[in-house]
């Protein structure tokens, strides 16, 4: 079974409060939503071509995993919490299925 993504990304639209939406992410969100799902990885970036782009990217093993994690109480939870501490940020979710993998060396 190929590993699958889930791939949130928020839009942070005011320059201010990027900072804090960035030191809540690093602190509370990521760390929640990896232990909550039982992620094999997370990691976020924010777009250098739109600074207000925020993504953050979660591994499972495979998407029957992924359906389990999103389709659970766990997620209800972590989507309340978002929207009581970031009610002005939007967001979308999409689910990535590895097609291929490539290394170097």
């Amino acid at each position: 079974m190929p590993a699958a993504f889930f791939v949130v990304r928020a839009t942070v639209a005011d320059p201010s409060r990027r900072k804090a939406f960035d030191e809540w992410y690093h602190s509370e969100h990521l760390p929640d939503a990896a232990k909550a799902f039982g992620v094999k990885k997370a990691w976020r970036s924010w777009s250098v071509g739109d600074p207000a782009v925020h993504v953050a990217s979660y591994q499972f093993a495979d998407q029957a995993s992924l359906d389990r994690a999103v389709g659970g109480e766990a997620m209800k939870t972590l989507v309340a919490d978002f929207d009581r501490c970031w009610p002005d940020v939007t967001r979308t979710r999409e689910i990535f299925v590895l097609a291929e993998e490539f290394a170097v060396g």
